[in-house]
């Protein structure tokens, strides 16, 4: 399952995604958890040495050599100049798997508790003025359109906050979203605007409550997000002695707090995998690229590389066995 966190900025989507990922792990999942947030902070949520992080490889510098990769022998893509962060694959190009060793993974990502792990990468002072944050998250969004998971896999990605997640097309490249809300206004705002961004394109959105003290809070809540909020975590001392650099194992969250991370765990696997309709808008935002500005930067029109009869899924991962 390909997920999503989301929410206003000091919402706790950060700490919800990485307890989830810790969770999914520890009950025998694989995981892959990446840090597509302009402020980086998942590697330490999940455990990792921060400085040793933020000293590794990060997907957003190595964005042509993900290209390369992935392209594989495709025809309709004869160089990584040709590709776009929308392109989507077709016969020839590279899946991925999660669980898979291939360049990409083994030299951009890390392994930590069972979770394999990369990041985005944040600005850095070339950037500033000139670069667009967007432009670095192409890299997560090209590598979710060539993975192959199932229902039994976990794609946790730490996005952006706020709505600045539909300023590319990547928001539709989740099974589910999980937008973190606190019960305020500003937060709940979060939630609303999101929610009118992602209806003409059929997101799964659920709401988990957080930082919650009382049931005022609760049906404040319910209030404005109604049947979305799947549950919601109390104030955590198990997150704030994380937060002070104390990360224990996950199984010590607060019950009440587990039970919430399970729910979205369930509610994730009971809604299942819509490979045609991942397909079918990977294609519309890649068409919606090439005419936007791909095909004026690649001097030929970038819609020819969809095949429309390609749909993703495990079908293709079978057939390459055959």
């Amino acid at each position: 399952m390909k997920l999503a966190f989301v929410g206003k900025g000091g919402s706790g989507k950060t700490t919800m995604a990485s307890l989830f990922a810790r969770r999914a792990a520890a009950l025998g999942h694989p995981v892959m958890a990446i840090d597509a947030d302009i402020n980086q902070h998942l590697a330490a949520a999940l455990g990792l040495d921060p400085e040793a992080a933020a000293m590794g490889p990060v997907l957003g510098e190595h964005l042509h050599r993900i290209k390369d990769y992935l392209r594989g022998s495709n025809p309709l893509i004869p160089s990584a100049d040709l590709m776009l962060k929308t392109t989507p694959p077709g016969p020839g190009s590279r899946l991925l798997t999660v669980g898979e060793s291939n360049p990409v993974f083994d030299t951009l990502f890390t392994e930590h508790d069972g979770i394999r792990f990369a990041a985005t990468g944040g600005f850095v002072d070339d950037d500033l003025g000139v670069s667009c944050y967007h432009s670095k998250v192409g890299a997560v969004e090209l590598l979710l359109n060539h993975l192959v998971d199932t229902t039994d896999e976990f794609v946790i990605v730490d996005m952006v906050a706020g709505a600045e997640a539909f300023a590319s097309g990547m928001f539709t490249r989740f099974d589910h979203t999980f937008l973190v809300c606190e019960p305020t206004l500003r937060s709940v705002g979060v939630y609303k605007q999101y929610l009118g961004y992602a209806e003409d394109y059929d997101v799964r959105i659920s709401v988990i409550g957080n930082k919650i003290d009382d049931d005022d809070d609760i049906a404040f809540l319910r209030e404005h997000v109604g049947d979305a909020l799947i549950g919601w975590c109390t104030r955590s001392r198990y997150v704030k002695a994380a937060e002070r650099g104390t990360v224990g194992p996950v199984g010590a969250l607060e019950p009440e707090n587990l039970a919430v991370i399970d729910a979205a765990r369930e509610r994730a696997a009971t809604d299942g995998k819509d490979w045609a309709k991942f397909t079918r808008q990977a294609h519309d935002f890649h068409r919606k690229a090439a005419l936007a500005w791909g095909n004026d930067r690649a001097g030929v029109d970038l819609a020819d590389q969809i095949v429309p009869g390609y749909v993703l899924g495990e079908h293709l991962l079978r057939a390459q066995h055959v």
